[in-house]
C-alpha cells in the first residue's frame, strides 16, 4: 500500500456525531454490565452516589482536556499538550504509560469477548474467538478512519439502546409492575441494611471500582487530530458523551438497587448474575441472560476497537516527537498509522496467547499496571491543564473557547480525589498489583527517557515542539 505524500498528517474525517459515541463506545465496557455488581456489594444501594460523584470526576477531566485541546487539536493529544506546557519527560511519559495501558485494556477486552462466545459454545477452545475478535478489530482499525467511525458508531449504538431499554423496562416495573412481577416501589433501598449499609468506608471503596467504569472518556480528546471541526466538535462531543455516561450509569444503577435487593445483585460472578439479567429474569423477558450475553459481547468488542484506535494515535504522537521509531509514524494513503497499528497489536497477541493457559498469572500483572497507568494520566491531565492556564495568561494569550469551570481549584481537589483512590488500592484485595507493578513500570519509563535525554533525542523533540508552538501562538495574537 503506497503511503500518503504528507506521512505525518492524520486526516481530519471524523464527524461530531462519531465523536460522541466513539467517546460513549470507549468507556461503556463490560464494567457496567458485569463488574457493578462489586460495587454494590460494597455501598449496598448508595451505589447511585458513587456513580454521581465518579461522574462529576470524568466531567472534569474531559472539560479540562476539551478547554486545551481546542486550543492544541494535535495528535498525541493531552500527550502531546503535556510535552508542550510540562517539558518533554512528562510527554514521554505520559504517553507511553496510556499506550501500554490501552494496549492491556485491548486483550482483556478481547479475551472477556471469548468468554461471553463460550457462554454459547462452551466447547470452543478461548483462544480460537480471541484470536478472531482480534482480526476483526485489527481490520477494522486498518480501514480509513471514517469507516472506523462508522463503524464505532454502530457498535456502541448497541449498548446505548440496551441500556435505554433496561432503564424504560425498569421504571415500568418499579412504578407500575409487571404480569409477572409486582411493583417493588423504593423498599429495596432500605433492605439488607439500609441505604449505606457498609457506612461510608463501603461507599469509599465502590468508588474505587466505579472510577474505572469512567475511565476512557478521554477518547474524545484523542479524535481531536482527525475531526472535521475539532473547535466545535470536541466540546459538544465531551459534555453530551459524559452527560449521556453519567445518565446511564445513574439511571442504570438506580433501576438495578430498585428492583433487586443488593443483597442479591451484589454476588456477581457471571453473566447469569449480573445485575442487568437479574432485572430482565425479575421482569419476565424470556432468554434474559442469552439477550445481555449479546449486549457485553459488542460492549467488549466495542471498547477493544476503541482502545486500538487510541494506541495507534499515541505511538504516532510518540513518533512525531521521536519518542518512539520514525517509522511508527508513517500514514497510509487512507490516513491510517498501520506500523503503529502493528505494534499496538501487542496487546492482542498477548491475550491469544494467555487465552491458551488460563491459570497464567502473567495478566495479573498487566491488570495492575494498567490500573495505576490509568489514575496517574489522569492525574497528569488536570496537572497540564493548570499549566495551560498559568502560561497563557502569562503569555497574554486569549483564554480559550471552553472554560472548566471552578479551575484551579477543582483541580485541586480531583486530584487529591484521584490520589486516595490510588494509595487506597494498596489496601483492596485484586487491585494491590497496581501497586506491586505500576510503580516499577513507570520508574522503567523515567529510566528510558533519561536514556534518551543523553544521547540528545529529547533536545531535538522539544525543539521541534518549540517551532511547532510558536507557530500556534502567533496564528492566535493575529
Amino acid at each position: 500500500m503506497a503511503e500518503s505524500p504528507s506521512p505525518n498528517r492524520l486526516q481530519r474525517r471524523l464527524r461530531g456525531r462519531q465523536l460522541t459515541m466513539i467517546g460513549i463506545g470507549g468507556a461503556i465496557g463490560t464494567g457496567l454490565f458485569l463488574g457493578s455488581s462489586l460495587a454494590i456489594s460494597h455501598a449496598g444501594p448508595a451505589v447511585v452516589l458513587a456513580y454521581v460523584l465518579c461522574g462529576l470526576v470524568a466531567l472534569t477531566i474531559s472539560w479540562a482536556l476539551a478547554e486545551m485541546v481546542v486550543v492544541h487539536p494535535a495528535a498525541g493529544a493531552f500527550g502531546s499538550i503535556a510535552h508542550k506546557y510540562l517539558g518533554a519527560g512528562s510527554g514521554f511519559v505520559v504517553r507511553w504509560a496510556y499506550w501500554a495501558m490501552q494496549v492491556i485494556a485491548i486483550g482483556g477486552e478481547t479475551i472477556a469477548a471469548g468468554v461471553y462466545v463460550q457462554f454459547w459454545w462452551p466447547q470452543i477452545p478461548l483462544w480460537v474467538p480471541v484470536a478472531v475478535f482480534s482480526l476483526l478489530v485489527i481490520v477494522v482499525n486498518g480501514a480509513a478512519v471514517h469507516i472506523f467511525g462508522e463503524f464505532e458508531y454502530w457498535f456502541a449504538m448497541i449498548k446505548v439502546c440496551a441500556i435505554l431499554v433496561f432503564v424504560a423496562l425498569g421504571l415500568i416495573l418499579v412504578f407500575f409492575g409487571l404480569p409477572k412481577a409486582p411493583a417493588p416501589g423504593f423498599a429495596n433501598l432500605s433492605t439488607g441494611g439500609g441505604f449505606l449499609p457498609h457506612g461510608m468506608s463501603g461507599l469509599l471503596l465502590a468508588m474505587v471500582f466505579v472510577l474505572f467504569s469512567y475511565i476512557g472518556t478521554e477518547v474524545v480528546s484523542v479524535t481531536a487530530a482527525e475531526s472535521e471541526n475539532p473547535t466545535r466538535d470536541v466540546p459538544r462531543a465531551a459534555r453530551a458523551m459524559v452527560v449521556r455516561l453519567a445518565i446511564f450509569y445513574v439511571a442504570a444503577m438506580l433501576i438495578v438497587v430498585l428492583v433487586v435487593p443488593w443483597t442479591v445483585t451484589g454476588e456477581g460472578g457471571s453473566i447469569t448474575a449480573s445485575p442487568f439479567v437479574r432485572v430482565f429474569q425479575a421482569a419476565g423477558v424470556p432468554a434474559a441472560a442469552t439477550i445481555m450475553n449479546f449486549v457485553v459481547l459488542t460492549a467488549a468488542l466495542s471498547s477493544a476497537n476503541t482502545n486500538l484506535y487510541l494506541t495507534t494515535r499515541m505511538l504516532h504522537s510518540l513518533a512525531e516527537h521521536r519518542f518512539a521509531p520514525s517509522w511508527a509514524g508513517r500514514l497510509t494513503k487512507a490516513g491510517v498509522p498501520r506500523n503503529a497499528l502493528v505494534l499496538s497489536t501487542a496487546g492482542l497477541v498477548i491475550a491469544t496467547i494467555l487465552s491458551k493457559d488460563s491459570d497464567s498469572n502473567a495478566y495479573l500483572v498487566l491488570f495492575g499496571i494498567s490500573i495505576f497507568a490509568a489514575l496517574v494520566v489522569w492525574m497528569i491531565i488536570l496537572v497540564t491543564h493548570l499549566a495551560f492556564r498559568i502560561r497563557r495568561r502569562r503569555a497574554g494569550l486569549p483564554p480559550s473557547p471552553v472554560r472548566l469551570w471552578g479551575a484551579p481549584v477543582v483541580n485541586v481537589v480531583v486530584i487529591a480525589f484521584l490520589a486516595t483512590v490510588l494509595i487506597s488500592t494498596f489496601w483492596i484485595e485484586g487491585l494491590d498489583p497496581a501497586w506491586k507493578f505500576g510503580i516499577p513500570f513507570f520508574v522503567l519509563l523515567v529510566v528510558a527517557y533519561l536514556v534518551l535525554r543523553t544521547t540528545g533525542r529529547t533536545k531535538q523533540a522539544a525543539e521541534a515542539e518549540l517551532e511547532d508552538s510558536t507557530v500556534v501562538e502567533v496564528r492566535e495574537r493575529t
